[in-house]
């Protein structure tokens, strides 16, 4: 079964607009990468559409959205999609708390390489508060599963 392009497109739109909403900085820190749990949950269910592409794709986007280095976020998100289409058959498998535990070393794969991109043109060093990010993108991961689940049913068997 072939998923609609369109499903897929609405929700890293939507993802996006998260993604860049303005809040106070005492609360943008703890904003989940909602783009990199977006592309990871479409490539665990059809890494042959969307993978590598999509994920530079949303990358190279929130680039432009966010005024960031262009292609840092579009790299970072590329190996996060690269990786997970290579091990898509064996985090499909696993309960959600392990699949979890997958997204979080996803999501620290893409904050370590944000963190070298930077250190290497000469940013300012982050402080800890780069990695609040992950802790809360864990805990989004199981509602977002579940929200996929329940608007496209027929689409995300498992």
């Amino acid at each position: 079964m072939s998923t609609p392009p369109w499903q897929f497109w609405l929700s890293l739109g939507v993802a996006l607009m998260a993604s860049i909403l303005p809040l106070p900085y005492d609360y943008a820190v703890w904003n989940p990468d909602w783009v990199a749990l977006v592309v990871i949950c479409w490539a665990l269910h059809y890494p042959r559409r969307v993978g590598v592409g999509a994920a530079w794709v949303g990358g190279l986007l929130l680039d432009v959205m966010q005024g960031t280095l262009l292609g840092s976020q579009a790299m970072a998100m590329t190996l996060v999609g690269y990786l997970t289409v290579k091990f898509y058959l064996r985090i499909r498998v696993f309960p959600l708390g392990q699949q979890a535990a997958a997204v979080a070393m996803f999501l620290a794969l893409y904050h370590f390489v944000l963190f070298w991109i930077e250190g290497v043109i000469g940013g300012p060093a982050p402080g800890l508060d780069r990695w609040y990010a992950i802790a809360l993108g864990v805990v989004a991961w199981v509602p977002l599963q579940a929200a996929f689940r329940i608007l496209w049913p027929r689409i995300l068997k498992n």
